[in-house]
C-alpha cells in the first residue's frame, strides 16, 4: 500500500503583520504570505503555487523582491533570526541561501531590500539593538554593519537607491538617515532633526530624491537628504470621510477623528501612489516642471454590502502597495488581511468619477476561524469567525460561493449533507438557515446558548449541538430536542458522528471520551484520562476505532475502552484530528500550525511526515467525503485545501464516482421576484427592438436622398474638369516648346562659363599652395625652437625637486634620532618602575604577616563570644521569625529592584555603545580634518614655488611673444587673402546649384506634361472604340427595319446600354469638333 501525501493545493487568508507582504512577480502573478506558506497567485487563471516557510519557524517578518524579479527574500525567527532568499524562476522555487547575523545576537530582521543589480541585501534587525546589515548574499559575507537608532526608537523601512548599490535609505519613528557604503563601513551622509516625525514609509523617485510618509499625513520631499519641502494628502481625504460617516447614518455618538497615516507609498514613472488614511490611495503625478507633485486620483476601498456596518470595510488600513512591472495594474493589502486591486488605466482614465478597488481573489476572513464543516452532495466548504462571517467555499472552483455578516460572533458552525441548510453557533442562540442562491437566511432559532461545537448527522436527520458540558440532540425534520446526553464534567470540545448514524463519540476537557448511543442516550464505552484535556477526536470508517488527541502531546487509539496505541507528538501539541473514509492515514494539526500525515494502522515508532500550513494553532480538519481533499482551518484566518495523493502522484481511490448536486434553494417570493424583472426587461427589449428598426429606416432613407443629391454634384463637377484639362493641355504644349529652347540657351552659356571658372580657380589654388608650404616650414621651425626652450625649463624644475628632497630627508634623519633618543627614555622608566614594583611587594608581605596574626587573635575572641551567645539564640528564634517575614517582603523588593536594574543597564549599555560609536565619528573627522590640514599646507607652500616659476615663465613669454608679433602679423594677412578667396569660390558654387534645381525643376514639368498627354490619347481612343461599337450595334438594329417588333427591342437594348454614357459621349464629340475648327 503506497504511503498517503497531502499536497498544497488553494488557499484562502493572508498573513498580517509582515512588511512588504504583497509583491508582483510578473504581470499577471502576484505573491503574498498565507499561514507559514508563500503563495504564487496567477490573477488570470486563478492558480496557485506554494513555497513553504522554514521548519520551526516562529515568525515571518519582512519579505523582498529583487528588481529583476528573480530572487524573494523572507525574514524568519527559527532559533534566531534568519533570511531565506528564493530562486523564483526554479520550478520548486529553491532555496539559493540562508543568512544570518553571524556572531551578533539578532532575534528577527523586521525590513529588507536588494540592490538595483540584486547582488546585494540588506537587512535591518529589531530592538533592541537595531542593527543594519549589508551582505554580498550569494556569497552569505557580510560586508558591514551600522546600528541605525537608539532602542527607543522604531525602524519601519530600508531601500537601495534605484540608480546606486551603495546608497541607503532609512526611515523609522523620528529617523530618516542616508548611508553610503565605501571602504568596507557604512557612513551617514545626513544628519536632518527629524526626532518628532514619525516616518512609516517611504520611496525613491530619482537618484538623489526620496518621499516619505509620516503617522500624520504628511509627505515629506528630501533632495540628497535635505528636506525640500512638503505636504498634507489628508487635507481631501479625510474631509470626504467625515462627510460620508455624517450622511451614512445619524448616530448620536461620532467616532474620533482619525489623522490619514502615509503607511505605504509606491513610485512609478509618472509619479507615485500612496496610502491617505483608513481605505484611501492617492495618485500623485508629475507637474510640468518635473520638481513638484499634483495629486489627480483618489482610490477608495468600497463599502462591503454584506456586511451589517458597509462603511466598516472602509475602515482598513491599507499596509502595502505594488504596482505591476507593466505599471498597468495596483495591488493594495490591508491590516484586515484583505487583498484589493485596480487597473492603473481605469483608474487614470474615469476622472470623472470616484474609483474603488476590487478583490483582487475573494473576500477572506480577517480573525481566527472557530467552525468549520464540509458537504457531501456538493463541493462546499462553510466556515465561520470571529469577525462576525459566515462563509460558504467551493473546493472545485475554489471561489467564494456566499458570504454573511452578523451581529455576533460566531463559534461553530455545520453543513447539511444535502448542501441547501447551515446549522451555525452564536454567542445567544442556534439558528438553523438557508443556503439561497445570494443569501444565507436564517429559518429556526433554538435556545442553545454559546453553542462550541455541532454537526449534522451523516444522513442529515438529526444533528448534535454543545451547550457546556451537555450534547443535545435534535431532529433535522421536526426539530425537537430528541436526546440530551450527560456525563461530562468540563466543556466537551468535539462531537463526531458514526458512519451509520447509530453512536456519537464526544471529548471534553475534563479528560473523557464517550461513545454514545444515539437511540438509547446509553455510554457505550469510556475512556478517561484527568491528566489530559482533549480538543478533537475522530472515529474510523467501520465505528471501531477512536482516535484523540489532547494537552498531554500524545495521540491515542482507543478500543473498547481501552488505549491500544500512543504516539508522542514531540515539542507541539495536536489541536485537531481527522481520517480518511478509506482508513489508510490519519491528518492531526499541531498547536504550532503544520499538518501531519500518519499512516494507519499506526507504527510503533514515531513516524509522520509534516507539512508547513498555518502560522498559528490548527482549529479544526475535515477530509472531504470521496477523499480528494484534506480542508484545515486555523487561528491565522486562514482556509487550507490539501489534495491527498500517494506518492506516485495519484489521488486516492474512490468507492464510486457520484456525481454534486446542482439544486439550490430560492424563496417563492424572489423567483416570483426575478420572473417579474425578466418579463419588464424582455418587455424593454422588445420595445427598444422596434424602436431601433424605425430609427433604422428613417437613417436609410435620409442617406439615400443625400447619395442621390452627391451623385447628381460630382457629375457636374467632372464635366467641368474636362473642359479645363483640355483648355491645360493647349497651354501645357505651348509652354513645352519655350522651355526646350530656353534650356537649350541655358545649358550652353552654363558649359561657357564652367570652364572659364576652372581654369581660373586652378591657377588661384597652385599660387595658395605655394603660399601654404612656406607657412609650414616657418611653424616647423618655430614648434622645434619652443620644444627646446620647455626642455631647459624641465631640466630646472627637477633641479628645484631633488634639492626639496634632500633638505627633507636632512630633516627626517633629525626626527629618527629625536625618536630613538625618546625609546631609551622609556625603557629607562620601565626599569625604574620594575624595582618599585618589587619594593612595594616586599613591603605587603610584611604588612599581610601582621594582619594574619592580629585575625588569629580575633578569631579566638570570637569564639568565646560565641559560646556565650548561644544562650541567647533561643530569645534571638523568637525574633527571627517575625523578622523573616520582613527579610521577605524585603527579598520581593529587591528582585523588583534588580530587574529594574537589568533594565537599567541593558540602557546603559545601549547608550555606552551609542557614546563609542559617536567617539569613533568624532576620531574619524578629526583625523580627515588633520589630514586635510596637512594637505592644505602642502599645497600652500607648493603654489608659492608655483608661483615664483610663473613669474620666470612670464618673462620669457613676453619675450617670445615680442618675436611672434611680426609673424603672426603676417599670417593674419595670409589668412585675410584665403577668406576672400573661399567668399568668391562660394558664390560660385552657390550659382551652380542654383542652375542645378532650375534644370531639375524643368525636366520634372516636362514628366507631367508627357504624362498628362498620354492620359488624353487613351481617353480619345477608349471613346473611338465606344462610338465603333455603337456604329455596330446600330447597324445591327437596321437589319430589322423590315421587323418592327425586333426593331423596337434592338432599339430598348441599345438605349439601356448606351443612355446613361450618352451625355458623355456628345461632350466627347463636340469637344472634338470644337478642336477640329481651324483657329
Amino acid at each position: 500500500m503506497a504511503a498517503v501525501v497531502a499536497h498544497s493545493h488553494y488557499s484562502f487568508g493572508l498573513r498580517t503583520g509582515v512588511s512588504n507582504n504583497l509583491c508582483y512577480f510578473d504581470e499577471q502573478t502576484v505573491i503574498f504570505p498565507c499561514g507559514n506558506n508563500l503563495v504564487r497567485y496567477n490573477i488570470d487563471h486563478r492558480w496557485q503555487r506554494f513555497i513553504p516557510g522554514s521548519e520551526k519557524s516562529q515568525g515571518m517578518y519582512a519579505m523582498a523582491m529583487s528588481t529583476n524579479h528573480r530572487y524573494l527574500a523572507v525574514s524568519e525567527r527559527v532559533e534566531k533570526g534568519a533570511i531565506t532568499v528564493y530562486d523564483l524562476h526554479h520550478e520548486q522555487s529553491r532555496r539559493r541561501k540562508v543568512l544570518t547575523g553571524g556572531e551578533l545576537p539578532v532575534q528577527e530582521f523586521v525590513c529588507l531590500a536588494f540592490s538595483p543589480d540584486s547582488k546585494f541585501l540588506i537587512g535591518q534587525s529589531g530592538g533592541p539593538d537595531w542593527t543594519l546589515f549589508y551582505w554580498m548574499w550569494e556569497k552569505q559575507k557580510v560586508l558591514a554593519t551600522v546600528k541605525t537608532c537608539s532602542f527607543t526608537n522604531n525602524i519601519y523601512k530600508v531601500s537601495f537607491s534605484p540608480h546606486d548599490n551603495t546608497h541607503i535609505c532609512v526611515t523609522g519613528n523620528g529617523v530618516f538617515k542616508l548611508y553610503r557604503y565605501a571602504e568596507g563601513t557604512l557612513k551617514q551622509c545626513n544628519f536632518p532633526k527629524l526626532e518628532s516625525l514619525n516616518i512609516l514609509s517611504h520611496a525613491w523617485m530619482s537618484e538623489e530624491r526620496v518621499i516619505a510618509g509620516t503617522d500624520t499625513g504628511r509627505l515629506l520631499v528630501f533632495e540628497s537628504g535635505d528636506m525640500r519641502w512638503e505636504m498634507n494628502v489628508g487635507s481631501k481625504t479625510s474631509q470626504e470621510v467625515d462627510r460620508r460617516e455624517k450622511n451614512a447614518s445619524n448616530e448620536e455618538s461620532e467616532l474620533p477623528p482619525i489623522l490619514p497615516r502615509v503607511t505605504a507609498i509606491a513610485a512609478y514613472s509618472k509619479g507615485f501612489v500612496c496610502s491617505a488614511g483608513p481605505g484611501a490611495v492617492c495618485l500623485f503625478e508629475k507637474t510640468e516642471d518635473k520638481d513638484n507633485y499634483r495629486k489627480t486620483r483618489e482610490i477608495w476601498i468600497p463599502p462591503d454590502p454584506y456586511s451589517n456596518e458597509p462603511r466598516q470595510a472602509q475602515q482598513q488600513e491599507i499596509t502595502g502597495l505594488c504596482i505591476s512591472p507593466s505599471e498597468e495594474g495596483l495591488c493594495a493589502c490591508t491590516d484586515h488581511g484583505q487583498l484589493y486591486s485596480i487597473p492603473l488605466a481605469s483608474a487614470e482614465i474615469s476622472k470623472g468619477e470616484q474609483a474603488h478597488f476590487e478583490f483582487l481573489s475573494q473576500s477572506f476572513h480577517s480573525k481566527a476561524i472557530t467552525g468549520m464543516s464540509v458537504c457531501i452532495r456538493k463541493p462546499l466548504i462553510a466556515t465561520c469567525s470571529l469577525d462576525h462571517s459566515v462563509r460558504i467555499w467551493n473546493y472545485e472552483t475554489n471561489v467564494l460561493e456566499l458570504r454573511k455578516e452578523f451581529q455576533e460572533e460566531s463559534h461553530s458552525v455545520a453543513l447539511h449533507p444535502s448542501g441547501l441548510y447551515i446549522l451555525v453557533g452564536f454567542t445567544d442562540k442556534l439558528r438553523l438557515m438557508n443556503l439561497l442562491i445570494d443569501d444565507i437566511r436564517p429559518f429556526k432559532e433554538l435556545t442553545v446558548r454559546g453553542c462550541r461545537e455541532c454537526a449534522f448527522s451523516h444522513g442529515g436527520h438529526m444533528f448534535a449541538a454543545v451547550n457546556g458540558n451537555i450534547i443535545h440532540i435534535y431532529s433535522s425534520t421536526t426539530f425537537d430536542n430528541l436526546l440530551n446526553l450527560k456525563g461530562h464534567n468540563g466543556k466537551v470540545r468535539s462531537v463526531v458522528w458514526s458512519m451509520d448514524d447509530s453512536r456519537l463519540v464526544s471529548c471534553g476537557m475534563d479528560g473523557a471520551v464517550y461513545e454514545w448511543n444515539t437511540l438509547s442516550s446509553k455510554r457505550e464505552s469510556e475512556s478517561v484520562l484527568k491528566s489530559c484535556s482533549y480538543n478533537s477526536v475522530a472515529i474510523s470508517a467501520d465505528g471501531k476505532t477512536i482516535f484523540a488527541v489532547g494537552t498531554d502531546r500524545t495521540l491515542k487509539e482507543i478500543q473498547d475502552c481501552q488505549v491500544l496505541r500512543e504516539m508522542c507528538a514531540d515539542e507541539v501539541t495536536y489541536t485537531a484530528i481527522t481520517m480518511t473514509r478509506s482508513g489508510r492515514a490519519i491528518f492531526s494539526g499541531t498547536s504550532s500550525g503544520t499538518i501531519r500525515v500518519i499512516k494507519y494502522p499506526i507504527p510503533i515508532h514515531k513516524e509522520w511526515t509534516e507539512y508547513q500550513g498555518h502560522s498559528c494553532a490548527v482549529t479544526k480538519m475535515a477530509v472531504t467525503f470521496d477523499d480528494q481533499y484534506l480542508l484545515s482551518v486555523s487561528e491565522d484566518g486562514c482556509l487550507f485545501i490539501w489534495k491527498i495523493i500517494d506518492k506516485e502522484g495519484r489521488g486516492l481511490k474512490r468507492d464510486k464516482d457520484v456525481s454534486y448536486a446542482e439544486e439550490i434553494l430560492i424563496t417563492k417570493s424572489d423567483l416570483e421576484e426575478k420572473n417579474q424583472v425578466m418579463m419588464e426587461l424582455k418587455t424593454r427589449v422588445e420595445e427598444l427592438k422596434m424602436e431601433n428598426e424605425y430609427q433604422l429606416r428613417l437613417k436609410d432613407m435620409n442617406y439615400n436622398d443625400k447619395i442621390k443629391e452627391l451623385s447628381e454634384k460630382l457629375i457636374h463637377e467632372i464635366e467641368s474638369l474636362k473642359t479645363k484639362n483640355q483648355v491645360l493641355k493647349t497651354d501645357m504644349e505651348k509652354q513645352d516648346m519655350g522651355h526646350r529652347e530656353l534650356m537649350v540657351e541655358a545649358n550652353e552659356r552654363h558649359m561657357k562659363e564652367q570652364q572659364d571658372f576652372e581654369s581660373t580657380s586652378n591657377q588661384r589654388l597652385m599660387l595658395e599652395y605655394e603660399k601654404y608650404h612656406e607657412l609650414q616650414l616657418k611653424s616647423q621651425r618655430m614648434q622645434e625652437d619652443y620644444e627646446h626652450q620647455l626642455q631647459a625649463m624641465e631640466q630646472s624644475k627637477f633641479q628645484a625637486l631633488d634639492d626639496l628632497t634632500f633638505s627633507y630627508e636632512a630633516r627626517l634623519h633629525e626626527k629618527e634620532l629625536v625618536l630613538s633618543q625618546c625609546q631609551e627614555e622609556s625603557q629607562r622608566q620601565v626599569r625604574e618602575f620594575e624595582e618599585t614594583k618589587k619594593q612595594i611587594e616586599e613591603d605587603s608581605d610584611l604588612e599581610i604577616q601582621s594582619i594574619r596574626l592580629k585575625y588569629e587573635k580575633a578569631i579566638r575572641e570570637e569564639k568565646e563570644l560565641t559560646q556565650c551567645l548561644k544562650g541567647e539564640t533561643g530569645i534571638m528564634k523568637k525574633k527571627f521569625s517575625s523578622l523573616h517575614r520582613e527579610i521577605e517582603a524585603r527579598n520581593l523588593e529587591i528582585d523588583r529592584h534588580k530587574e529594574e536594574l537589568q533594565k537599567m543597564q541593558s540602557v546603559i549599555r545601549s547608550l555606552e555603545k551609542d557614546i563609542n560609536t559617536l567617539k569613533k565619528e568624532i576620531q574619524e573627522r578629526d583625523e580627515t580634518i588633520q589630514d586635510k590640514e596637512k594637505r592644505i599646507y602642502e599645497l600652500k607652500k607648493k603654489n608659492q614655488e608655483l608661483e615664483k616659476f610663473k613669474f620666470v615663465l612670464d618673462y620669457k613669454i613676453k619675450e617670445l611673444k615680442k618675436q611672434i608679433e611680426p609673424r603672426e602679423n603676417d599670417i593674419k594677412e595670409m589668412r585675410e587673402v584665403i577668406t576672400e578667396m573661399e567668399a568668391e569660390l562660394e558664390q560660385f558654387h552657390k550659382k551652380k546649384t542654383q542652375l542645378d534645381l532650375s534644370c531639375s525643376e524643368l525636366k520634372l514639368k516636362l514628366k507631367a506634361t508627357e504624362k498628362e498627354m498620354s492620359k488624353g490619347l487613351k481617353r480619345v481612343k477608349d471613346m473611338e472604340s465606344l462610338v465603333h461599337r455603337f456604329k455596330t450595334d446600330l447597324h445591327h438594329c437596321v437589319s430589322f427595319i423590315q421587323d418592327p417588333k425586333k426593331l423596337k427591342d434592338s432599339i430598348r437594348e441599345l438605349y439601356e446600354r448606351y443612355v446613361q454614357q450618352s451625355d458623355v459621349v456628345s461632350q466627347h464629340i463636340l469637344s472634338h469638333h470644337d478642336s477640329a475648327l481651324p483657329h
